[in-house]
């Protein structure tokens, strides 16, 4: 297990839920395997069984049956445990305390000694970009602010593997590529990244390697870079002009004909109909301003493996699964 930071082997959690104990299985015999230097993309729609299993992970919560390890140690391990940098979905942030404070306390938590934990802390809210208001009242943060405290909080022990649910929760746009640079210069400083969202651009960008997780089961599974099918899906023809008229013939037709922005967008499914559809444009004096081709996206393999295959995502799990 060298080169395998985590192992999940058959993994299964139940809970008893209402009057009547009623079991629900959160987590249904899942595997996979996080290796050393990833990006790990770990992906289902909510009620998946995500949080559930990044709880068992982290020793929050012991599997009803089956096994996971760390660095080669099964869980729960202190020994596994120290080398490890976690942020939940919702970082609680003591109130009282200030983000200087909260991320002090998380390093003396983890071993620093006093200043090298007053250090390590300084530099984390500098990489997280919060370090301007480390001394202000966690009552007067903002969401995003306290999701960066997490972060800081996760990074402050320097570890080997981090592992962290929703990162980009409540972050606008310029904090979304902070983090995704951070999360890029702390696998090129050498660590291992573990990271659930919803955010599939981010996964897309960022990831070696996803699993998809659907009613608690694996769906997909791999390198993302072979999971995304190669072949064109789509053509995206935009065309100019007086294109009224030929947008309806074109509708009359069958094909998907509408206007975005002042142009005429035809989506064709694959390559075959672009010629036919080309030269009935220019017969018909309508101009051609673009033609895209579009291959797979990590969105469209998700929605095919997680949302379409059961006609929804089908959850019945508790929510913070």
């Amino acid at each position: 297990m060298d080169d395998q930071l985590i192992v999940v082997d058959a993994l299964r959690k139940e809970y008893r839920q209402g009057f009547w104990m009623r079991r629900v299985r959160a987590v249904q015999g899942i595997s996979f395997e996080v290796r050393r230097g990833d990006i790990f993309g770990f992906l289902g729609p909510n009620g998946a069984g995500k949080t559930t299993t990044i709880k068992v992970l982290t020793g929050l919560i012991r599997p009803t049956s089956g096994g996971a390890w760390l660095f080669g140690h099964p869980i729960p391990s202190p020994r596994a445990m120290k080398r490890i940098g976690f942020m939940p979905e919702n970082p609680y942030v003591y109130p009282y305390l200030t983000p200087s404070e909260f991320v002090t306390m998380c390093a003396r938590l983890s071993g620093l000694g006093r200043k090298a934990a007053r250090d390590r802390t300084r530099k984390v809210l500098d990489q997280v970009g919060i370090l301007y208001a480390a001394d202000r009242g966690v009552g007067r943060l903002s969401k995003g602010m306290l999701q960066r405290t997490g972060l800081a909080a996760a990074l402050v022990a320097d570890p080997e593997l981090l592992i962290l649910d929703e990162p980009m929760s409540g972050l606008d746009p310029v904090g979304r590529k902070e983090v995704r640079d951070l999360i890029v210069g702390e696998r090129s400083e050498g660590r291992t990244i573990f990271f659930s969202t919803h955010i599939l651009s981010d996964v897309e960008t960022l990831c070696d390697r996803v699993t998809i997780l659907r009613r608690g089961t694996v769906v997909v599974s791999g390198k993302l870079s072979e999971l995304l099918r190669q072949e064109v899906a789509r053509v995206d023809v935009w065309l100019e002009g007086d294109t009224a008229s030929f947008a309806e013939e074109l509708n009359k037709d069958g094909l998907s004909a509408r206007h975005v922005a002042g142009r005429l967008l035809v989506e064709l499914e694959g390559v075959a109909k672009v010629e036919p559809l080309l030269r009935r444009a220019l017969d018909a004096g309508v101009g051609v301003s673009e033609v895209i081709r579009r291959q797979e996206t990590l969105e469209d393999l998700f929605v095919r493996e997680a949302i379409d295959a059961t006609g929804g995502t089908g959850s019945s799990r508790p929510p913070s699964s």
